[in-house]
């Protein structure tokens, strides 16, 4: 019988095998199996694994108003708490800005809690004054940056201004982007600086009680709106929401009434005396930037939206369902601000489109339309007029 002759296929294949065995004889693979597999016969209880322990449970936020309970009541009107008793120098198990009431002294920042009381005197010495003549004031020429007339109010980048109302003398409040609220008191210089921590987001909005200056209301990203009481000295929470808060603002006659946008687009309205939500209407598309009061008719509102839109509203005349302005102001991009003019007979619109809008005429039926570079850049906040 012939040999039988291999292919060329078959030798490479056994060349293949043989080569294998010889490099798994090097690494001692077999004897190494060999043993594992002893190892897994022998008769020891293998370790139980640890179970992972399961993750604490999220805690989902609601405010008050969904849940049907009134705010939390003032540090003056209930028994102080133990936290109350607390030193200066101890920290609370809670952080100030989350707490629903806290003392003005926890949340001054960077200093000693008795280095404010500069500011407490001279807000509840202060009073609502009248308007300041202007006396022939032109800003064009009259207008000038002075060293001494520039101050670091807040460690972060500024959102929201207000100069409280007393008169000829001037001092502001700022919110910055991290929860902080300056205020500077102007006489003092660079020296009437102080800051204080109410909130854990983003400040959207200042008011100030139309009838008492010691009122100050401050509203943040955080869904909280929180009332400053200088006379108590303390930040009581007055309304929490399951949405970011964007803008607050009162009506100059009423001291009860606080409207304030959340969400998209929503605007609410609280009342102060009796705790809860007065109103509530879907006005547009995309989140509330302003809301302001006609200073000669209070019955007429503005608010501006970043869906490009800034509207005048009739109070009396809002439907719930399908809410109508007066007048609408169309934007190509997001509206920051609308604002009337301390005479009411005029409105201004900011918007980053590069246009400042106009409102005039009777009805407010002439617009105009002005070109202006409103571009600000990243690290500035959005080009806006103020509120008088």
């Amino acid at each position: 019988m012939a040999p039988q002759t291999l292919t060329e296929y078959e030798r490479r294949r056994l060349d293949n095998i043989r080569r294998n065995d010889e490099m798994m004889a090097s690494l001692m693979l077999h004897q190494k199996a060999s043993s594992l597999l002893h190892a897994r016969r022998s008769p020891f209880k293998p370790q139980s694994k640890k179970l992972k322990p399961l993750p604490s449970p999220i805690a989902i936020r609601r405010s008050l108003r969904t849940q049907g309970l009134p705010p939390s009541p003032s540090p003056s009107d209930a028994p102080p708490s133990p936290s109350s008793s607390l030193s200066s120098d101890q920290s609370p198990s809670t952080p100030p800005c989350k707490q629903s009431s806290l003392r003005i002294s926890d949340a001054l920042i960077g200093d000693s809690p008795l280095s404010n009381r500069h500011l407490i005197d001279v807000i509840k010495s202060g009073s609502v004054g009248p308007e300041v003549d202007d006396g022939g004031f032109d800003p064009r020429e009259s207008m000038c940056l002075r060293s001494e007339n520039v101050a670091r109010v807040s460690p972060e980048r500024i959102l929201s201004l207000r100069f409280l109302p007393f008169g000829e003398q001037v001092v502001i409040s700022a919110g910055d982007k991290v929860g902080n609220v300056g205020f500077w008191d102007v006489g003092k210089g660079p020296d009437g600086v102080y800051v204080y921590r109410p909130h854990s987001g983003p400040v959207s909005g200042i008011s100030v009680h139309p009838f008492a200056a010691t009122k100050i209301f401050t509203s943040s990203y955080d869904g909280l709106i929180r009332l400053m009481d200088v006379e108590a000295e303390t930040f009581n929470m007055i309304y929490g929401s399951d949405f970011q808060i964007f803008s607050i603002s009162q009506v100059p006659n009423d001291h009860n009434s606080l409207y304030c946008g959340e969400g998209t687009g929503i605007l609410t309205a609280w009342d102060d005396r009796a705790g809860k939500v007065s109103g509530s209407w879907e006005l547009h598309e995309d989140r509330i930037n302003t809301v302001d009061f006609n200073p000669e008719d209070t019955n007429l509102m503005a608010t501006s939206s970043t869906d490009g839109t800034a509207c005048i509203w009739d109070l009396r005349r809002i439907c719930k369902d399908q809410p109508k302005s007066l007048k609408k102001v169309q934007h190509l991009r997001a509206v920051h601000s609308a604002f009337f003019s301390p005479s009411g007979s005029h409105l201004a619109t900011t918007s980053i489109d590069d246009k400042v809008g106009l409102l005039s005429g009777t009805n407010f039926d002439d617009l105009s339309m002005i070109p202006h570079n409103n571009q600000t850049g990243r690290w500035l906040s959005s080009f806006s007029v103020l509120p008088d």
